[in-house]
């Protein structure tokens, strides 16, 4: 076969479209490589905030739950001070009221003694 002037071959032809379709499958690629680099990236900064989010919740509910326990430990502590306020006066009260009867029994005695002796 003869070709004229300025005519491709067949091959010339398929080489021609090999490289078309080569460049063409470069630009692909080289957007391929984008979006996947993108989507890589947004997976990290994903990870990122998740671990971040975790963390301070982690650290609100330790805060919380220490919070929680110093007042627990503070109203017991109160509790048992107020308990002991408690049983000081009561005993202070009883210790009081059996002087006072003791007391009072005692100047009864001491007066009916005085009375039946005068009256002797």
């Amino acid at each position: 076969m003869k070709y004229r002037e300025g005519e491709k071959t067949d091959r010339q032809r398929a080489v021609g479209s090999d490289r078309k379709i080569s460049t063409k499958v470069v630009e692909v690629i080289k957007v391929a490589v984008v979006v996947v680099e993108v989507a890589i990236l947004v997976v990290v900064v994903v990870v990122v905030v998740v671990v971040v989010v975790v963390v301070v919740v982690v650290v609100v509910v330790v805060v919380v739950v220490m919070v929680i326990v110093v007042v627990m430990v503070v109203v017991v502590m109160v509790a048992v001070v107020v308990a002991m306020v408690v049983v000081v006066v009561v005993v202070v009260v009883v210790v009081v009221v059996v002087v006072v009867v003791v007391v009072v029994v005692v100047v009864v005695i001491v007066t009916v003694e005085v009375i039946v002796v005068v009256e002797m």
